[in-house]
């Protein structure tokens, strides 16, 4: 190892005055540049051998912009050598000789740190693959370590940091989430879907800081030790494919720019395009969201107008397959993801994807056909890529990129928790702890989001019962069917608990915050039985990127013959699969004429997820928060079974008419 002088530093090192005889770290007998021998001899200068002043190698310092950077920096120690008659003018010609025609300094090294789809986990969601991961003074500790690397690093996200987060950060309106990646240090943070959960104006507050215009339970800092009143994001939201519909401009910055002494690197940050529909619509009514690919290829010529040859893309839109075996796999990769990278211009050289909530690294083909990088760790910080971007000083690009999927392990003990997130963490829980740990009832079994072959879940059907049970009566909606979607059940009930002094089969409102933690209240509308077949097939229909299997309350049932293997969807979408007649209400088949009041969450109601036959509904009521009606279940349902799963039934072909 030699010795991390800094060049700027070696005046103080050049000292002539009598020094003790100092041993060699670099005992070579001549003097090196780099791998190159120069033969002039590895004499002492002040005490210490002249390989250890020579800072070429990037594990000890070297952090070299460009080649002619080095060549230069060892002209001048040699010259101080020189003056101070320790080499002679040969000597000193081959030294710089040697650097001249070294490596050192042709390549950059810089170190990132990417995550996606944080969902404010501040504490471990658990196990994975039977280690305990994440929790984000943990995913700050390896953050850390990947970027002590490097003296040129960079954190980013690639969105869905907030929304659908637990109750210790959801409370607080995901306050402490940020705050926390203010701590961990975090540089760039593409916005997802869910950082528009509660619309344009909240995400703003989340960059720009401020209290919530009405919840007391924002700006806690005294509380937890933080600035008062919230500071917001100390890093930087991107937004290139998100833009007002007033002007045009883009809602944050499209792009951000670092420059690693002269070489610049591009990150630009983007939301998937498809985020109007899985989102209330009425959050986000001001804003325009824009092809991901097309946005980036538009802003290549003012990237490289800035002298940009690096660029790296954050999008929140990713890969998905099931067959998936380990966090670095990418075998039979499907998803909107390898679309949007098959059409970026070939001067993108690395995307950072999520939104999937799966852990792959692959090389997806671009529009020149060339493979380029494409990354996702999963989610809730249980692991972080840690990715290499050497640059080419000389051309100022990419000369090489390798990715590593690291989890957040909890156990190894080379790696110590950031105190001070530990606490912020901590302090948070204290505060939310009286209506965390609040009961709310008592389960039979595990009540999980697993659904069967027809789409069919056990946690589904009981929200969907409490839903109906909180507007059937005549004042507060008159409902007789109650449907809610599959991907606003973030959670399971588990039977068994770690909590201490819990016990088996308790829900405690933290439990049941977790499984809904958007905080929609529920409308009932008016829809004849036919709008009620139509919402049926748009399940899988044309606009789905997925099947999204209704889940429906007790009394309702139907048969269908989609296949719900996520291989098979593509080839089927947008097809008619319930099966005619099979659709009943309490045994009788629905006539489609007649008319129906029917209980979805806000989110729903105005066409979320891509149900816009919620949008043709009457007779509009709203209702409880979904959360409320849940606890009302709870309370007259104690202790409460699982679903039977037995309300949709798939068949593999319905019977001809």
């Amino acid at each position: 190892m030699k010795h991390p002088a800094h060049p700027l530093a070696l005046a103080v090192l050049l000292s002539l005055s009598v020094q003790a005889q100092a041993a060699c770290l670099d005992t070579r007998p001549s003097v090196f540049a780099g791998e190159v021998d120069s033969t002039a001899p590895n004499l002492e200068v002040g005490g210490v051998c002249m390989n250890d002043l020579i800072v070429d190698v990037a594990a000890e310092g070297a952090n070299w912009g460009n080649h002619g950077a080095f060549v230069s920096a060892v002209a001048r120690l040699t010259q101080d050598w020189l003056k101070a008659k320790a080499i002679s003018n040969t000597e000193r010609s081959r030294i710089v000789s040697a650097a001249a025609r070294s490596d050192v300094g042709t390549t950059l090294l810089v170190k990132i740190a990417a995550i996606n789809d944080f969902h404010g986990q501040l504490f471990s969601p658990g196990n994975f693959a039977d280690t305990p991961v994440g929790g984000i003074d943990a995913l700050a500790a390896y953050v850390n370590a990947i970027r002590a690397k490097s003296p040129n690093s960079v954190a980013v996200s690639a969105g869905d940091l907030i929304g659908a987060t637990p109750l210790v950060s959801a409370l607080f309106h995901d306050e402490p989430t940020i705050e926390g990646m203010n701590i961990l240090g975090l540089d760039f943070n593409a916005v997802g879907n869910h950082e528009f959960d509660e619309g344009r104006d909240e995400l703003l507050r989340m960059q720009n800081g401020g209290c919530h215009p009405t919840d007391p339970n924002s700006c806690q800092g005294d509380a937890v030790g933080t600035p008062v009143p919230f500071e917001g994001a100390r890093f930087k939201f991107l937004a290139a494919n998100v833009t007002e519909k007033a002007d045009g401009k883009t809602l944050f910055p499209a792009y951000a720019i670092r420059n690693f002494q002269g070489n610049k690197v591009a990150f630009v940050g983007m939301t998937l395009e498809a985020t109007p529909s899985i989102v209330t619509p009425s959050g986000i009514a001001t804003l325009d969201f824009h092809d991901e690919a097309d946005t980036v290829n538009a802003l290549i010529p003012e990237l490289k107008a800035q002298g940009v040859e690096s660029i790296v893309v954050l999008v929140h839109e990713g890969a998905r397959d099931t067959t998936f075996t380990a966090i670095d796999d990418c075998s039979n990769a499907s998803g909107a993801i390898l679309d949007i990278v098959q059409r970026l211009d070939d001067e993108v050289d690395l995307v950072v994807s999520g939104h999937t909530h799966q852990a792959y690294l692959c090389s997806l083909p671009n529009s020149a056909g060339r493979n380029i990088p494409v990354t996702s760790t999963h989610a809730q910080g249980r692991a972080v890529t840690e990715i290499d971007l050497v640059i080419d000083t000389a051309t100022r690009d990419v000369a090489g990129i390798a990715v590593d999927n690291v989890v957040v392990d909890r156990s190894n003990a080379a790696i110590t928790p950031v105190a001070a997130l530990t606490a912020l963490a901590n302090n948070y829980e204290a505060l939310a702890a009286p209506l965390a740990n609040k009961p709310l009832g008592q389960i039979t079994a595990d009540i999980t989001r697993h659904s069967n072959a027809a789409g069919e879940s056990a946690l589904g059907d009981v929200i969907a019962d409490a839903q109906l049970e909180a507007t059937a009566a005549p004042e507060l909606g008159d409902a007789a069917i109650a449907v809610m979607n599959p991907g606003g059940i973030r959670g399971d009930f588990a039977y068994p608990t770690s909590a201490a002094g819990e016990g088996d089969g308790v829900v405690t409102y933290g439990e049941a915050f977790s499984v809904q933690p958007f905080g929609n209240s529920l409308v009932t509308k008016t829809f004849t039985g036919q709008q009620i077949y139509d919402l049926l097939e748009q399940q899988w229909g044309a606009l789905q990127p997925f099947a999204r299997i209704l889940q429906v309350s007790e009394g309702f049932s139907y048969r269908h013959s989609f296949d719900t293997t996520p291989a098979n969807f593509a080839s089927q979408k947008g097809g008619q699969y319930v099966c005619d007649g099979s659709v009943k209400l309490n045994g009788v088949a629905i006539d489609k004429l007649a008319r129906y009041r029917v209980t979805m969450n806000s989110f729903l109601a105005s066409g979320g997820d891509n149900f816009t036959v919620f949008n043709q509904g009457t007779e509009q009521l709203g209702g409880a928060l979904d959360l409320d009606a849940m606890q009302q279940y709870f309370a007259a349902h104690d202790p409460v079974a699982p679903g039977a799963q037995d309300r949709i039934v798939h068949v593999a072909a319905c019977p001809a008419p």
